[in-house]
């Protein structure tokens, strides 16, 4: 049957271009009429029969094939659960270690403890949107399927395209950034182990450590291949491990030295206070991503459209508390900046391992204990990077199932544990390949991992910006919403990213050279173009947007 589409923006809400897959609704309770596939909350679609009992597992099955979906994946986790691999792939033992130097660099002190609650209160701005939408639509698709939903039925299959895809290459650089990460941190910790910096300590090669990547990404594949009720296990297990904060230090800074010196002594050429504290911030930004995997675990989540918004915002706020923790310990142990900067100390130039190392030296006469709360990170970062791959798994599943993905038929298929294992696999193989650039120049590497922190922060704001914008007077609430605020908050966290996207493409070093230059712009604008690329040339022709599977 043929649908009018009129002409208001509230009056195209995304409806499937195949028109086999869909039945006009026979009547709305909405304010603005809305096309067959925006689907008031307790109403099914015309044509689906669904049975409710009183478990919640029903319920839920039920929600998902009013959204077009029959369940296919193990329903099994809580909303601990669901929380748990939030906060583990947020990992804050991870961004925190990962890029300390860069705020030490760029502002230092003052710029890490208090600009972690600038970039904290923005970034929970952007998960209360996402949690409201998410309960809106508890998919595993997440982003993508919310910017079909909610861009109009002109816009649904593009939109859907360019979010789905920055979201999932978004993905796989954020893995293959956090286990090249790890293999970093295991040559420090074997190098201190050795003897360190100045004592004849072994420093492995660029060889050795994308050797050492591999195998962390087999491992992590070989672990996600289980069933969710194993890695929901795990992830609690993730989750308090990355609690555990360890310093231990003889002598410490001041508090003035903590919340109010601003390091303006970088090697950059930078001396503006407001441009140091600006790159003094990526640390915070980079270490608050990944709880868009609530949203990719809901078809795995019971009571998914309450709990799979309370897994975003409590991820995001146990974090910022914990890892605020996390930098005080550490900072309060921080003495002198230059020499922790220095690549002359032992650790060879890595911020952190010099501050665990000298800690326990200067207490207990041998860095022992600060190698061993390296290991604690280690294992806290080993656990951001399995979550992260169990999360992105999951995205690569549902954009498969909707056809997006090259042998997209290969990609969605489960395993007898209910798992998308060769998702797993993909993800694992994908990340170790953006990592192998390393071995020709460090500076490409950190091309290719600069899309994950801005990509990712792209993909989150897109389907904010369609619900408030195109969607404002259509948008249907799931059981968790933010009443009349979901629009300002909703405007906050759109232009917090357009504003951060632009801030964190600027220069950070000068003079400008092919070494000092911030690629972040070139690798972001790499990935636009070759998204829009694939659109025009092939997939405006094939491709349109989410796809129900109830028949198949």
């Amino acid at each position: 049957m043929p649908y009018r589409i009129a002409a208001s923006p509230c009056r195209r809400q995304f409806q499937q271009l195949n028109s086999t897959t869909l039945k006009p609704e026979t009547e709305q309770t909405t304010r603005c009429k809305l096309l067959p596939s925006a689907m008031t909350w307790n109403k099914p679609p015309a044509g689906v029969t669904v049975t409710v009992a009183g478990d919640a597992n029903d319920a839920d099955h039920a929600r998902l094939r009013e959204l077009g979906y029959k369940q296919e994946l193990k329903r099994h986790l809580s909303v601990l659960s669901n929380f748990s691999i939030s906060f583990s792939i947020i990992s804050v033992l991870t961004g925190v270690t990962t890029l300390y130097n860069t705020g030490l660099a760029f502002g230092g002190p003052a710029t890490m403890t208090l600009g972690w609650f600038v970039a904290g209160a923005f970034t929970m701005a952007v998960g209360l949107s996402m949690a409201e939408i998410c309960s809106a639509f508890p998919t595993s698709g997440g982003l993508y399927y919310w910017s079909a939903r909610l861009s109009g039925h002109r816009w649904a299959p593009f939109a859907s395209w360019i979010t789905g895809w920055f979201n999932i290459v978004g993905q796989w650089a954020g893995i293959a950034s956090i286990d090249f990460s790890l293999a970093q941190l295991i040559q420090v910790i074997i190098l201190l182990s050795t003897g360190g910096n100045n004592g004849g300590g072994y420093m492995a090669s660029k060889y050795v450590v994308i050797a050492i990547h591999a195998g962390i990404l087999l491992s992590q594949a070989i672990m996600n291949s289980l069933s969710i009720t194993w890695l929901a296990f795990i992830g609690q297990f993730a989750a308090a491990w990355n609690m555990l904060v360890p310093v231990a230090a003889t002598e410490r800074a001041s508090a003035k030295f903590v919340f109010s010196h601003f390091n303006t002594d970088n090697s950059a050429g930078i001396h503006s206070n407001l441009y140091i504290f600006v790159l003094g911030l990526l640390m915070s930004q980079y270490t608050l991503t990944g709880y868009d995997s609530s949203a990719h675990l809901t078809e795995e989540t019971k009571k998914a459209d309450w709990n799979g918004p309370i897994g975003i915002i409590s991820a995001i706020g146990i974090s910022l508390i914990v890892g605020w923790g996390y930098i005080l310990g550490i900072t309060f142990a921080v003495k002198d900046v230059p020499y922790l900067l220095s690549t002359d100390n032992n650790a060879g130039g890595y911020a952190i391992a010099e501050v665990f190392y000298l800690a326990f030296k200067s207490r207990y006469g041998n860095g022992v204990g600060g190698i061993i709360c390296l290991g604690i990170v280690a294992v806290a970062i080993y656990f951001c990077g399995m979550s992260s791959v169990t999360s992105n798994s999951r995205m690569t599943y549902a954009f498969s199932r909707d056809g997006a993905m090259p042998f997209s038929s290969v990609w969605h298929k489960v395993n007898k544990q209910e798992v998308p294992i060769n998702a797993v696999w993909l993800s694992a193989f994908i990340s170790l390949c953006m990592a192998l650039p390393s071995l020709g120049s460090l500076v490409a590497f950190q091309a290719m991992a600069s899309v994950s922190t801005t990509a990712l922060c792209i993909a989150y704001a897109l389907p904010t910006f369609f619900r408030i914008t195109l969607a404002r007077k259509c948008f249907v609430p799931g059981p968790f919403n933010l009443g009349r605020y979901g629009v300002l908050v909703g405007w906050i966290a759109v232009l917090w990213v357009a504003t951060i996207t632009v801030l964190f493409s600027l220069p950070v070093a000068y003079p400008v050279t092919k070494n000092t230059l911030n690629y972040t712009p070139v690798a972001v604008g790499g990935l636009f173009t070759l998204v829009l690329t694939s659109w025009i040339i092939s997939a405006r022709h094939w491709f349109n947007g989410p796809v129900r599977n109830l028949g198949a």
